[in-house]
Parts: structure tokens; C-alpha cells; sequence
């Protein structure tokens, strides 16, 4: 009887595990453990489909055991700190990654062209998991870590200035997109929302102004145009009043 290699069967359970096959990776992955496979991808995959049947505690077992083996696997660092913050541990959470993050700074080589975005996805990505809790404070600092490390700007600068509306700071919220669209002024989401934030905040004719220009620039912008349309109609009532 053939038999079948510890790479081989790895190699099932990861594209069992990428097509959220759970039911059939898990088995593949327990036998890799009791063939004492020390991979800490093979731990990796069992924490996030441990914490997809609501495991917790089995599911940080098997990430801290990925972090064991790699203490500098992030992925694993980011699905354990998803863990401890859903179950209210904040700060543990944070302190996780940091620590992974630390720790491949100082081996990571600085002519890596991509360590950088790497660092930034994983803030971001923490960042997503903080806005998701409501923790908005906690998200907007992880997204400003990760702007720091990336070029994608116009995305990340969206997700701090919906930070800034959740924590009821317009203003913070009007100068990041104003400072956007001053460097991007093709970047026609930026105008939108800088127009919605404009118009809840009282100022129609500001509001007006930039759906006004995004539609110069786009006239088939479907939003910007139903936006400027109930506006204009707004106006138009108020003066006929």
C-alpha cells in the first residue's frame, strides 16, 4: 500500500482548507499532528477552523502552538488576536501582535520591498477587526500605522475618516478628506463622502459644491448625481417657501 507523505497530505488539507472545506481538512490536519508534523501552518489552519465552529478555547491552543513553532507568523499572531478580543481581551490581543510584529522587523532584511505592505495589511486588518467590535478609537490607530507603511492612501484614508464619523469628529473626519482630495482629486468616493458629511452638518451649498464637481468629472457618478439632484431639490423648495 502506497504511502501517502506528510507534504502530500499538506497539501490536500491547504487546498481543502482555501476552498473552506473545513470538514474535510480537519481530519487531514489531526493526522499530520500524530504524525508529529511541526509545521505551524498545520496549527494555523486548525485554530481558524476550530474558531469557525466556535472552539475558542481549542482554536488559541492551536495558534499559540503556530506561534511556538513560528513565532513570527502573523497570521497566526492575527488569528489569535481576533480571538482574544472577541472574548474582551483587548489589550492581550494587541500585545500578540505587536510582539510578532516586533519580532520580524528584527529579522526581516531592509532591502525587502514588500515588508512594509506586509506590516501595513496586518494593521489594517486589525484595524477592521477593532471597527467591528465598535472599538473605533483602537481602529483608527491601527489604520494610521498602516497608512504609515503603505501607498494606498485613498483606501485607508477612507476607513480613518469613517472612524472619525463613528467617534462624532466631522471636522477630523472634513480635514483628512479635504487633505485627500487636495492629492487625489480624482478620487471621486472622497468628494461623495466629503459632500454627505457637508450635508449633515448643515451645509447644503458645501455639499452641493462637491457632488457638483465630482459629476464634472464623472457625469455618469450614479450617487453623486442622486445626491446633488435631492439636494438641488432641497434648495429649490426652501426658496420657494
Amino acid at each position: 500500500m502506497e504511502t501517502v507523505s506528510n507534504d502530500e497530505m499538506l497539501g490536500s488539507a491547504r487546498e481543502f482548507f482555501r476552498e473552506s472545506k473545513y470538514n474535510l481538512a480537519e481530519p487531514i490536519l489531526n493526522q499530520l499532528i500524530l504524525k508529529n508534523a511541526k509545521s505551524p501552518e498545520v496549527f494555523h489552519m486548525l485554530g481558524t477552523i476550530y474558531y469557525d465552529q466556535g472552539k475558542f478555547n481549542k482554536a488559541i491552543r492551536a495558534f499559540r502552538r503556530a506561534l511556538e513553532l513560528e513565532p513570527t507568523f502573523t497570521d497566526a499572531s492575527v488569528g489569535l488576536s481576533i480571538i482574544l478580543n472577541d472574548l474582551g481581551k483587548y489589550e492581550e490581543g494587541r500585545k500578540v501582535f505587536d510582539e510578532a510584529k516586533e519580532l520580524l522587523a528584527k529579522q526581516a532584511s531592509s532591502e525587502d520591498p514588500y515588508i512594509n505592505e506586509k506590516f501595513s495589511i496586518k494593521h489594517d486588518e486589525l484595524g477592521e477587526m477593532y471597527f467591528q467590535h465598535g472599538r473605533f478609537k483602537e481602529a483608527l490607530e491601527q489604520y494610521y500605522k498602516s497608512l504609515a507603511l503603505s501607498s494606498r492612501k485613498p483606501e485607508l484614508t477612507m476607513k480613518i475618516v469613517e472612524c472619525f464619523t463613528r467617534l462624532d469628529s466631522p471636522e477630523k473626519a472634513l480635514k483628512e478628506l479635504r487633505s485627500l482630495i487636495k492629492e487625489y482629486p480624482g478620487f471621486l468616493s472622497a468628494r461623495v463622502r466629503l459632500g454627505k458629511i457637508l450635508y449633515d452638518g448643515g451645509d447644503v451649498e458645501g455639499a452641493i459644491e462637491q457632488w457638483e464637481a465630482a459629476t464634472h468629472r464623472d457625469p455618469s457618478h450614479g450617487e453623486a448625481q442622486r445626491l446633488l439632484r435631492q439636494a438641488q431639490a432641497l434648495t429649490q423648495k426652501s426658496m420657494d417657501l
